[in-house]
């Protein structure tokens, strides 16, 4: 069996960019002569939306049938880093069984409003509890073999205008409240992905954002993962 750097040497430019972009709604593309699979991601983060075919964006057309757990937002009333890490066990399982690499979740922006659409995927309002539930979560994933994508990185904290609003905030508030809900899940658990969002964040998108990606998240917070960006961003 080659080892991964030895075929990332053999790799051309033009392969190594295609492994950067998916090749349909859930995939990856492969590269055959170095037997590299084109793998699935697909969808959680309270179990699995696998669409078999026919896939879209918004997710409008059938899925193949899945377990639903509760969502974040009443698993974290609970305060069961336990029983989180037995959800995310159970959801690793099942994703192994539908032949997936990724689940994308765990969610874990901060609810800051209460008109927040996505309120009810996230954990919790308090940094502290949101982190270490997710921790348990991305370490039940990926105990099982599959990867978790933890999401969305950062200051997604409201639906209207997400993919263009500039989220303005001080370093110390960003550090204490918002990051805070990541900082732990991703040094102890090590997540294999984490997606950035949409948003700007103090004027410059997050998918590009430098103090966010590579001062904090690579030399600050060690991660050795991949950053992966929202689905459709353009940014």
């Amino acid at each position: 069996m080659k080892n991964v750097n030895d075929i990332i040497k053999e790799l051309t430019l033009e392969e190594k960019a295609s492994l950067c972009s998916g090749l349909d709604f859930w995939h990856l593309n492969a590269v055959e002569r170095l037997g590299i699979p084109s793998v699935m991601v697909t969808d959680g983060p309270h179990g699995l939306r696998k669409q078999a075919s026919a896939a879209d964006h918004a997710g409008l057309n059938d899925s193949v049938p899945a377990t639903c757990f509760p969502t974040a937002s009443a698993l974290s009333a609970s305060w069961n880093k336990e029983l989180l890490g037995k959800v995310g066990a159970a959801i690793g399982e099942a994703a192994q069984a539908e032949d997936i690499a990724v689940v994308l979740g765990p969610g874990v922006n901060i609810k800051r409003s209460p008109l927040g659409g996505r309120n009810f995927e996230y954990f919790s309002e308090d940094p502290y509890l949101s982190s270490n539930l997710a921790c348990s979560y991305i370490k039940g994933v990926q105990n099982q073999g599959v990867g978790t994508s933890i999401k969305h990185f950062a200051v997604n904290n409201q639906e209207h205008r997400r993919m263009s609003i500039d989220a303005q905030v001080d370093e110390r508030t960003l550090r204490e409240i918002y990051l805070a809900s990541f900082e732990t899940a991703i040094k102890e658990a090590k997540p294999w992905t984490v997606m950035c969002s949409y948003n700007q964040v103090n004027g410059e998108f997050a998918s590009r954002n430098h103090h966010l990606l590579t001062d904090i998240l690579k030399n600050e917070w060690g991660y050795e993962g991949f950053v992966v960006s929202d689905w459709g961003c353009s940014c």
